[in-house]
């Protein structure tokens, strides 16, 4: 099944109100079994696709996943992400800057893991935080300690955004493909799965009194994902917002965006040349011998 990936795509120059943007759609799958039906065709579109990008050695794709707490980022990448080669595929966590990190410009730390040509880098947060956190807890820049960072208002936001979207470009025009995923979750289905978390013992160390504090931050990070999005979603780098409330239906839409991100690339196995063909009809000639 073909899912029409364009309808949660925001586009450049868009304003983007995600009060209008549904936080759950009508299922791609009728079943359990016809989900993973599904998501297992994607997995192996994905991993053949993967393949031609290693061997092509010519194009980087970066997936990153933003997102409020409990919207189900490590469950897409583990799931979607299940069919890929190791080898080609790495993924990046971001927590609080180290104090090494917060020697150096925003985009530093997360510049050192771009994918290398061939490969597959997936962020989990990324350096987008740097216009999402630090600008619902403005206090943050304090301990940034970078010079012109602190009450400048909007100013610094416009700034930043700028900067992205300049690194954006340039690494499009290298030869990186980004797609950006928001996994837009309704604050009652946090709810319910905070206590998901409560109830099951094994999943207890992944909640804490910090993420509760958070939560009482939820318009105020709205208005900054609206901000964020609205500012550097483009035709090279664009986001897509994904309702995440139903996370199969999430993992569907994901994998067949980036599917459709590496397909769009024409990836192809490369073509021995004539004096590397006449190389390997010696190497035949050897091995026979």
């Amino acid at each position: 099944m073909k899912i029409d990936t364009e309808r949660f795509r925001a586009k450049e120059g868009a304003r983007i109100r995600l009060t209008k943007w549904p936080t759950k759609v009508k299922p791609v799958y009728a079943s359990k079994e016809e989900y993973q039906k599904i998501l297992g065709a994607h997995v192996d579109e994905l991993s053949a696709l993967q393949e031609k990008l290693y061997a092509s050695n010519r194009f980087a794709l970066l997936v990153i996943f933003q997102a409020m707490d409990a919207a189900g980022k490590d469950g897409a990448i583990k799931h979607v992400m299940s069919g890929v080669n190791p080898q080609g595929c790495q993924v990046f966590s971001y927590a609080h800057p180290s104090a090494t990190e917060l020697q150096h410009d925003f985009l530093w730390r997360t510049s050192r893991d771009l994918p290398p040509r061939g490969r597959i880098g997936i962020f989990n947060r990324s350096y987008y935080e740097e216009v999402l956190i630090v600008r619902v807890h403005p206090e943050i820049l304090q301990g940034e300690g970078a010079a012109n960072q602190v009450g400048r208002g909007e100013r610094i936001w416009k700034e930043r955004f700028e900067s992205i979207r300049d690194i954006e470009s340039h690494l499009t025009r290298s030869g990186t493909r980004i797609v950006k995923f928001f996994l837009h979750l309704s604050k009652e289905e946090q709810r319910k799965r905070f206590l998901q978390r409560i109830d099951d013992p094994d999943k207890n160390w992944k909640l804490t009194m910090a993420d509760i504090k958070e939560r009482g931050y939820w318009k105020e990070y709205q208005v900054a994902y609206e901000k964020c999005i609205s500012a550097t979603s483009s035709a090279a780098a664009p986001w897509y917002i994904v309702p995440a409330d139903d996370k199969a239906n999430a993992h569907l839409i994901v994998s067949q965006t980036i599917a459709n991100a590496l397909t769009d690339m024409g990836l192809a196995y490369p073509h021995a040349s004539a004096a590397h063909r006449k190389e390997l009809l010696a190497v035949r000639a050897a091995l026979d011998a």
